[in-house]
């Protein structure tokens, strides 16, 4: 293990463990995402990420089943701050504790590694993952117009470790 992995269990449904991606988890989330957001997402998870950032993201299964992910990493031209790209739990396993438990995990490791703050952002529609990442203590802005181009507006959050 590594300061960016751990293992999790008793928050939410029992056998629920976290570890950290593989760069073949990423089939496994593209098939999910469109289900489990009600819309298609799959175009946000391009397969670099977890070509690239395996080693710095996190996937959450319950008896070998898909419960949860987040994709992360720290970054390289911000030597302070870690990103949270992506992240997901399935509708059975929300209000588990396990979107908490990945991002404890996540910003844990951006602590030890000496990171202070890490960020994501989001769709100003995305009301349920502005409300989550309230709830943990994040800082929300936004929405700031054309964030992402042109009529893409985004909500930002921070938070300071």
């Amino acid at each position: 293990m590594n300061a960016w992995s751990g293992t999790w269990e008793g928050a939410g449904p029992a056998g629920t463990v976290i570890r950290n991606a593989r760069p073949d988890d990423h089939g496994r989330i593209l098939r999910v995402c469109d289900a489990w957001w009600g819309r298609p997402v799959t175009h946000i998870l391009p397969r670099l990420f977890l070509d690239h950032f395996h080693a710095t993201s996190l996937v959450a299964e319950d008896e070998g089943n898909l419960a949860g992910f987040l994709v992360g990493f720290p970054s390289q031209a911000r030597s302070e701050e870690a990103y949270v790209h992506f992240a997901g739990v399935s509708p059975a396993h929300r209000r588990s504790g396990a979107a908490r438990e990945l991002y404890r995990l996540f910003t844990n490791a951006a602590l030890v590694e000496g990171r202070g703050v890490v960020r994501a952002v989001t769709s100003p529609s995305n009301e349920r993952s502005i409300a989550f990442h309230r709830s943990i203590g994040f800082t929300v802005t936004g929405p700031h117009e054309d964030y992402d181009g042109p009529g893409t507006d985004r909500m930002c959050f921070e938070l300071r470790l």
